[in-house]
């Protein structure tokens, strides 16, 4: 039996992403999977934040029969601005990892990582292999970091990792110096659940009195995505309505959509429910800024999308929707946004909607997850 410890740069609950889906489908394995840390200054930007202060304290959530998850103990912030942080910080979650182990009978597992700043935690937990599982530009993001001292973390969790595994290939290319072994295995989606959304489902009851085309987003609502496309369309077509699906992030400029009637906010659904709404939606909305951050994002919603066979669109970024190009419909502008929306609403066919699914049926996680297995096998990391 495989035992894994994996560090995690989000929560295992509410909202299954990549980490999880991944994980959850790797045979033969015991997991500790470790939810990541709020520093202490977390509750004066959050008030929400403050009971995860103590959350280290709780005991273990059994999400199976091989998983347990739990959450690492605040660490000092300032860590992505000074090495020296994050050293101390790395090994006060070391020690509280290892205690976990103990309590789980672990020994010498596959140690899989997801942050740059596990670059400090290696010497500290003993590991048969390290994994580091790539999902984001880390020095990319916003807040209080040092780009510079951010990639440096993770060149050196690169160089010192067994296997790298990189969701888009511009992430790739940035650690293949660093690692000759990083391979490209784009994220993908649960077929089985969204496919579902092909079909007709009961109207839910916040859509019910819409009577025009339906344009749908579902996915946080973050600073990256490209509202201006949609502030744009629905000032020039009122008849259309925007719906969105998920939760509202405080960063986020809006452009003003919250204050038009044609656009809803719904807030967040359970996955589960997702393809319900899903089949009442005209188009399926896919759209990302420009940036350095985003050109190497790898989305799930768009992959998510594809398994409805829902018509796609989307902008020109991330780079990976661009495979997927005779497919969907890509606007650079607001206002090749407002003509591609009106092309997916009247030109798509049936032909097209099986295209789709065929394929988000090929990146569905079970197959995703297959490559990575296979990989670390022939790597003698799994059994």
């Amino acid at each position: 039996m495989n035992q894994i410890v994996c560090i995690s740069t989000s929560p295992w609950k509410p909202l299954p992403m990549s980490k999880q889906q991944i994980l959850s489908r790797i045979p033969e394995s015991e997991i500790i999977y470790f939810d990541p840390p709020v520093t202490y200054l977390a509750p004066l930007k959050d008030k929400s934040a403050k009971p995860k202060l103590k959350a280290h304290k709780l005991p273990a959530d059994r999400i199976s029969d091989h998983i347990v998850t739990y959450t690492l103990p605040p660490v000092i912030p300032f860590f992505n601005k000074c090495r020296l942080i994050n050293k101390l910080n790395q090994k006060k979650l070391a020690r509280f990892v290892k205690k976990k182990m103990v309590q789980h009978g672990f020994d010498n597992p596959i140690l899989w990582a997801y942050s740059h700043t596990c670059a400090d935690i290696t010497e500290h937990i003993p590991h048969s292999a390290l994994v580091y599982h790539c999902v984001d530009r880390h020095s990319a993001f916003k807040g209080l970091i040092d780009p510079v001292l951010v990639d440096s973390m993770e060149y050196d969790l690169t160089r010192k990792a067994d296997m790298v595994f990189c969701t888009a290939k511009g992430l790739q290319q940035r650690l293949l110096p660093y690692n000759d072994k990083a391979v490209f295995i784009p994220n993908g989606a649960n077929y089985e659940l969204f496919s579902t959304a092909s079909v007709d489902h009961p109207c839910p009851d916040e859509l019910k009195d819409i009577t025009g085309p339906i344009l749908g987003f579902t996915g946080a609502l973050q600073e990256c995505i490209e509202y201006s496309f949609v502030a744009y369309a629905a000032k020039m077509r009122p008849d259309w309505t925007f719906v969105f699906i998920g939760n509202r992030l405080p960063a986020a400029d809006l452009c003003g959509i919250d204050f038009m009637s044609n656009v809803r906010f719904l807030g967040v659904k359970p996955q589960s429910q997702l393809p319900q709404y899903i089949s009442h939606f005209d188009v399926c909305l896919n759209l990302f800024k420009s940036d350095e951050l985003t050109k190497d994002v790898s989305p799930l919603k768009f992959y998510e999308y594809l398994c409805t066979g829902k018509p796609i669109v989307t902008t020109p970024e991330p780079q990976q929707v661009m495979e997927f190009k005779d497919l969907i419909y890509v606007a650079a502008t607001a206002e090749e946004f407002v003509e591609k929306c009106e092309s997916a609403i009247s030109k798509s066919t049936d032909e097209q909607k099986r295209l789709r699914m065929d394929a988000g049926r090929s990146c569905s996680w079970d197959s995703r997850a297959s490559q990575f297995v296979s990989i670390l096998r022939q790597m003698n990391i799994l059994q």
